[in-house]
């Protein structure tokens, strides 16, 4: 029979959701194969049980716990991917999307590539006609990078009637020996995720359009010091407009 339209198909990514002690939920990511068993504190259930079934269903691993099934969001799939550096979150990456104003059809510049997160969120912003650039300096984050954004496209048109962009280009190099490559791209946007962002400033700028936005990604406010004194000392023409931290607070509601 043909599958139900909507329905898991194999090789695409399914999110299975536990209920746990203390109101919490375990979250299991996997790609399903006919002869896979996905594994859970619950028990197994057979990637058999799950292919052919609509997403949002309950369905009863071997030792009686009840899995909810369904797609996992890109926010979900980041977060559970696997990953060598540590990925900046959604919630971050979210406001830098909407800090630097990307719209379809515009051309990005990402450094560096991590675990390939933001390489995702950016190709969904700037769509099919747009481009990202991603550069990243170490072979193993950028294999990995590739890695995770091959797989999330390949899982994404199994279960979705449209592709997900081919738009990304990972390149392997230091951002700060790209002058070259620079000369014949004009950028939208710029995303530094970086150790040393000051090293990157003195080559992107000459890229970036005039009003274009360069959003920097910094773990401490030492290292944004750091940057707007670079940035004085080398004449650079970059106004700071903002500096943020993003919080996020999960709320639980449970009866009285």
């Amino acid at each position: 029979a043909a599958p139900r339209p909507g329905s898991f198909r194999a090789g695409e990514l399914a999110l299975a959701e536990m209920r746990r002690k203390h109101n919490t939920t375990l979250k299991l990511m996997c790609r399903l194969a006919a002869e896979a068993v996905l594994t859970s504190p619950g028990g197994v259930l057979p990637h058999r049980d799950i292919i052919g079934q609509l997403p949002g269903q309950m369905l009863r691993a071997s030792g009686g716990a009840r899995l909810l099934l369904r797609r996992p969001s890109l926010e979900e799939y980041v977060l559970l991917m696997p990953r060598g550096p540590t990925i900046a979150y959604p919630k971050d990456m979210s406001a830098l999307l909407m800090m630097m104003d990307i719209h379809p059809g515009d051309t990005v510049l990402e450094t560096g590539s991590g675990s390939g997160a933001m390489s995702l969120f950016l190709s969904r912003a700037v769509g099919p006609k747009g481009r990202v650039l991603s550069y990243e300096i170490r072979d193993d984050h950028h294999s990995l990078a590739k890695k995770n954004y091959r797989h999330w496209r390949s899982a994404w048109e199994r279960g979705h009637m449209d592709e997900w962009p081919d738009n990304v280009e990972f390149i392997l190099k230091d951002i700060s020996t790209a002058a070259e490559d620079m000369k014949s791209v004009t950028l939208d946007a710029v995303v530094l995720d970086m150790l040393n962002p000051q090293c990157a400033l003195p080559v992107v700028h000459q890229s970036l359009k005039q009003g274009g936005v360069c959003a920097v990604y910094l773990a401490n406010i030492t290292q944004v010091i750091d940057l707007l004194d670079r940035i004085r000392s080398c004449k650079l023409p970059f106004l700071c407009e903002r500096i943020i931290e993003v919080t996020h607070r999960s709320w639980s509601v449970l009866p009285a």
